[in-house]
């Protein structure tokens, strides 16, 4: 009942956060100029489990806690468990360039996840998870002097905000005792919006505002197979692997542009279009080797073609698409799961490391990020119940020509619910 509660506490947390106002230029959900392009900045679909291990997934299987990064995975459970994970995030990042340096840091909801068996084979999961967002901001103040005097102080704001969430549904069966597949389905949904203005501090000049808007919605589908077999006594391998199918972005892109005093606005352009961009397919593949209750240690390589996406080009920047390529590695370690003493020796340890080539490529250099992460699980109660930790410390992109180098702290905190339902008392 303890678990049923709190799941009913964290639906009402989620409905509220939905309905709170539109983040507006001094409140974006990240912040990172490499945001700018594309679909904006990938999430990563992590929780806090798996970001500690590097953000590996293809191999995990573990009855503790829900692997969002392979379906096939969920199979692995008591028959009557239910299963849920919330989390929230925190990007903290320092951005320096030739001329500058900046900060920024930002709290969001990170995932919403349930796992539920149907049969002793069957296992289905739902989840709400970020699948890209955008967060940038350009400010600059005209110089020439004969403007000035002329219109007043002129700035030039380029500034953008929104994300792209991906709501997920999808089922996992045991073929035999070391074989499981799964597929699911995928709905990305939410908006962005890129702004361009030209902001004028004379009262008699109007200010324009300029820009597009991107409301998408989308389906796709992705399948996966885990299998397992034992090289030596107490140790298992696990081999896993899933393909994601390319969609089309359908949606709405709305072109706009209009007048303004602050007060009164008029429009002088208001061009709604189709959609032209597409998420391309992606393959993921990992191995991990488990040692009893004690450890496991894995490998993830993942891969994404983003060249024919559609992004096309942004003016004034010499951006190109590319493919994306990801590799990650990762520990986890449990001095004793059965102590019943020292809560230390029930935590769990991990360690992980990633180097990702991210789809965008600016003058011709590829905009690459490596992180170093750690994590914790804290046992709460019974049973499989835990607080999560992670911490990803990492660096992106460089000070080399036009770039700029991100140094970034970023971090989820997770409560895993762990229940066993329709279990009929033999004595009342």
């Amino acid at each position: 009942m303890k678990a049923r509660k709190a799941i009913l506490i964290l639906l009402a947390a989620i409905v509220c956060c939905s309905k709170a106002p539109a983040q507006d230029l001094d409140a974006l959900g990240t912040f990172t100029p490499y945001s700018l392009f594309g679909v904006g900045d990938l999430h990563g679909s992590n929780t806090a489990s798996l970001l500690g291990m590097g953000g590996i997934g293809m191999g995990i299987r573990d009855p503790r806690y829900i692997n969002v990064k392979n379906i096939a995975s969920i199979t692995e459970r008591d028959t009557l468990s239910f299963m849920l994970d919330f989390g929230m995030y925190g990007k903290n990042m320092y951005l320096k360039d030739k001329n500058t340096k900046s900060a920024f840091n930002s709290v969001n909801i990170n995932n919403f996840v349930i796992s539920v068996p149907i049969k002793d084979k069957h296992s289905l999961l739902f989840g709400v998870m970020p699948f890209s967002n955008m967060g940038y901001k350009f400010e600059t103040e005209e110089t020439d002097a004969g403007l000035i005097s002329k219109y007043g102080d002129i700035k030039y704001r380029k500034y953008g905000n929104g994300n792209i969430n991906q709501l997920f549904l999808g089922g996992a069966v045991k073929i035999n005792k070391n074989i499981s597949a799964g597929i699911q389905g995928i709905y990305y949904f939410g908006s962005q919006t890129n702004h361009s203005d030209v902001v004028f501090s004379n009262s008699e000049m109007r200010s324009l505002v300029t820009g597009w808007k991107f409301t998408p919605h989308s389906f796709s589908f992705e399948a996966a197979v885990q299998g397992t077999f034992n090289p030596a006594e107490d140790y298992t391998l696990t081999a896993g692997a899933s393909y994601r199918m390319k969609n089309k972005l359908r949606g709405s892109v709305t072109r706009y542009a209009y007048l303004t005093d602050g007060e009164v606005s008029d429009t002088v352009a208001f061009n709604p279009s189709k959609s032209g961009m597409s998420i391309p397919s992606r393959f993921a593949v990992g191995v991990v080797l488990t040692k009893g209750d004690k450890w496991k240690a894995g490998l993830d390589y993942e891969r994404q073609d983003w060249t024919k996406a559609g992004f096309g080009e942004t003016p004034g920047v010499a951006y190109k698409a590319q493919t994306a390529q990801s590799v990650r590695v990762g520990i986890e370690f449990v001095p004793n799961r059965y102590d019943i003493r020292y809560r230390y020796k029930r935590m769990t340890y991990r360690a992980g490391f990633h180097y990702d080539k991210s789809y965008v490529s600016l003058d011709g250099k590829s905009i690459n990020q490596m992180g170093i992460t750690l994590g914790t699980s804290i046992p709460v109660y019974r049973l499989n119940n835990s607080f999560n930790i992670a911490v990803d410390f990492g660096q992106r992109g460089s000070k080399t020509g036009n770039l700029v180098r991100e140094n970034y702290i970023n971090f989820i905190l997770s409560i895993s619910l762990h229940d066993l339902w329709f279990i009929k008392p033999k004595y009342q």
